[in-house]
């Protein structure tokens, strides 16, 4: 069958936005064929910076016929509905219908055949329309003509466009469209400066081999392939290594058509910075990979840039030309950093007074005495020093009014550390003046420091109880504050720490440092901890947890210590996956159901003890003796947190039950047998949970 090649020759397109825009040309073209009945057999889209670039193979060269029925009037309906049917369908006379017997009456019915067009037609009716629709974040418009901007809006100025369609074995033609004066063609252009001639291609292996020899290359993991590859290659052969970013690596191999890796440097003067300041000048500014020297993990004087030319001399002018940006980039960041140095962190703290964190949650210095007092309160909790939880909680904002953080504000926290160690600060308290903002994703590092643990606790909750009792809670993907974040934040903090917190005990004792105005709420919304359960839930399931056990677990009430909850999770989870705790599942939920069909027939419940007295079978009085054994025995585990013992416990219900619902009739003709023997039921119910509520537990 035949293959589609298309590509849209531009002006420079964004790095940020080639691979979306690649998968966006991939999707809009073949969800078109397939709704035109083209069903195809593979596609795979590329984008370089100046094209985009699909290839489409195994498309059908002819659309399918098309067969359909349409119902039309009755026999002896009025001429009007009768012209009307014959005009819709294309009939030239009601001869050429059928005629479909109902019980309603006989109905006319046109068969309409519709026969299916060649797939290069269909290709010329959608590709420029996907062309002239194309969702861009942003767009121009370019060409005047007649003194008015050209129709199309494009990323960049398109300058060419390829559209081939065709069998391999054969000559493929060209699809016949324009959009906004550009044909559609077999011409494209390969490198803008080493091979800048117009080249003819048929198909796409064609031109992804002409390409390549114009000094092209279009896949974009290739290109990342390379320059990884030759960077540390390069890093190595002089002792050194590189350090790897993948984002930047990303970002790189959408600046450069063919990727050449050489290394610069820049005077050792300026290693006296931070290496986190080093590196963030020479990525943000010229893109550049830093070098580390492996024997003591500090960054070198070298960099790695990748350039988009063979340079006839051998790149000399090119490297030099980036030590010249790089050189006064990196003298301000020294400036900067030195110019902070002179200036403790609480000096800095006054200007917070000015500065409002939120309208309704007052400035930032007000939040900062919040999370110290907050901090203060959680310390001895975490084991940290009081006096040193203070102090960080004090110092840990003051590095966002520095030089270096306005300059680059992806080292906040780090540049307080350095401040806090320069100025002659604890360890404890500088590290967490860094670490507070942790952990800010679930692949990030968890402070175990103490110090740096109550900190980051007291400041994540002071957001998250703030935020919530000023009812801006997160709305379905909207969550402008990173609140899902600062909950699954908590969790980690206190599940990795193995941390024994009430949640609402903290989040009451951030309420109460808020000074909240009449209007605003007064006291904890009760769904707060349902968040934490919700977040709990997608941290568990991505640890492989069921989310159904979270369920079962927060439905006995009153659970806010998250590391009892995770325990108990992954206890009942391994019950679960027994045969015993299958079976006594299975049962309890029989109970349940039984229960809840008679409570609903009676409009009453079966609590209470039931009577030993009307035990008329073994089995009967062999599970309420289980039953009581097990209460007894799974409160004590439960007591002394050994929720492993109390599953054990729980195991021990299964055979009684299982020989209950085998031999006891629960609806006795006799009503007070039957309402005994549901109060009994109603006892398995109550015993399980001790553990848990297994009506929440899923089969």
């Amino acid at each position: 069958m035949p293959d589609l090649l298309l590509e849209l020759f531009s002006e420079e397109i964004p790095a940020r936005m080639q691979a979306k825009a690649a998968e966006d040309l991939r999707r809009m073209v073949t969800d078109k064929l397939v709704a035109e009945g083209l069903v195809y057999e593979g596609a795979k889209a590329f984008a370089t910076p100046r094209r985009l670039a699909l290839t489409v193979h195994g498309i059908p060269a002819r659309q399918p016929d098309l067969k359909t029925e349409r119902r039309g009037p009755k026999i002896g309906a009025a001429d009007a509905a009768v012209q009307g049917f014959l005009k819709a369908t294309g009939l030239t006379s009601l001869d050429e219908a059928k005629i479909q017997r109902d019980p309603k009456g006989d109905f006319y019915i046109a068969l309409i055949e519709k026969p299916g067009r060649d797939a290069i037609d269909v290709l010329a009716e959608i590709l420029p329309v996907i062309i002239r629709t194309f969702p861009w974040p942003k767009s121009m418009r370019w060409g005047a003509r007649s003194g008015k901007p050209g129709s199309l809006s494009w990323v960049r100025p398109l300058h060419a466009i390829i559209a081939t369609f065709g069998l391999e074995t054969e000559e493929p033609d060209v699809v016949k469209f324009s959009v906004d004066g550009i044909e559609a063609g077999q011409t494209t252009y390969g490198h803008r400066f080493m091979a800048p001639s117009a080249i003819s291609v048929r198909r796409f292996e064609d031109y992804e081999a002409k390409l390549k020899a114009a000094k092209v290359i279009l896949d974009p993991q290739a290109r990342k392939d390379i320059i990884f590859a030759d960077a540390k290659e390069l890093t190595f052969a002089q002792g050194f290594e590189l350090v790897e970013d993948q984002v930047l690596l990303d970002e790189v191999s959408g600046l450069v058509e063919w990727p050449v890796v050489m290394m610069g440097s820049f005077e050792a003067e300026y290693l006296a910075i931070p290496d986190e300041v080093i590196r963030a000048t020479i990525r943000n500014n010229q893109k550049c990979f830093v070098v580390k020297d492996p024997k003591t993990g500090k960054l070198t004087n070298k960099f790695v840039l990748t350039a988009n030319i063979e340079a006839p001399d051998g790149g000399k002018t090119i490297v030099a030309g980036n030590e010249r940006v790089i050189r006064p980039r990196l003298s301000d960041a020294k400036f900067f950093y030195e110019t902070d140095l002179k200036t403790k962190l609480e000096d800095r703290l006054p200007k917070f007074e000015q500065i409002v964190f939120h309208e309704k949650l007052g400035t930032q210095a007000a939040r900062i005495k919040r999370i110290e007092c907050l901090a203060a309160e959680i310390a001895p909790l975490v084991g940290a020093d009081v006096a040193k939880a203070t102090r960080a909680a004090h110092l840990a904002k003051a590095d966002l009014l520095t030089e270096v953080v306005g300059e680059f504000p992806e080292v906040q926290g780090l540049m307080g550390k350095y401040y806090a160690l320069a100025q002659g600060e604890d360890a404890s308290v500088a590290a967490a003046c860094e670490e507070h903002y942790k952990p800010q994703g679930p692949a990030d590092r968890v402070p175990t420091d103490p110090v740096s643990v109550a900190v980051a606790l007291a400041d994540k909750l002071d957001t998250l109880v703030g935020f919530w009792a000023i009812d801006e809670k997160p709305t379905g993907s909207k969550d402008p504050y990173a609140l899902r974040r600062a909950a699954l934040g908590v969790i980690r903090l206190i599940a990795e720490n193995a941390l024994r917190l009430s949640i609402m005990k903290m989040a009451a004792s951030a309420l109460a440092g808020l000074s909240l105005k009449p209007a605003d709420a007064q006291k904890l919304p009760s769904d707060l901890l349902a968040f934490f359960a919700d977040r709990l839930k997608v941290q568990l399931r991505e640890q492989g947890a069921r989310h159904d056990l979270v369920d079962a677990v927060f439905a006995l009430g009153d659970q806010d210590d998250l590391l009892m909850i995770v325990r108990r999770v992954e206890a009942l989870g391994k019950f679960l996956e027994s045969e015993d705790g299958k079976n006594l599942l299975a049962g309890i939920k029989r109970a349940s159901n039984i229960l809840g069909i008679e409570e609903k027939k009676d409009k009453r419940t079966f609590d209470g003890a039931p009577d030993a007295a009307l035990y008329g079978l073994g089995e009967e009085k062999a599970l309420a003796k289980a039953i009581g054994e097990v209460k007894a025995e799974a409160s004590a585990a439960v007591s002394k947190e050994d929720f492993a013992a109390a599953m054990s416990a729980m195991a021990k219900l299964r055979p009684p039950v299982d020989a209950f619902f085998e031999k006891v009739r629960v609806n006795d003709e006799d009503a007070k047998v039957r309402e005994n023997r549901l109060k009994l039921l109603n006892e398995i119910r109550s015993a399980t949970r001790a553990v848990a509520d297994f009506s929440k537990i899923q089969d």
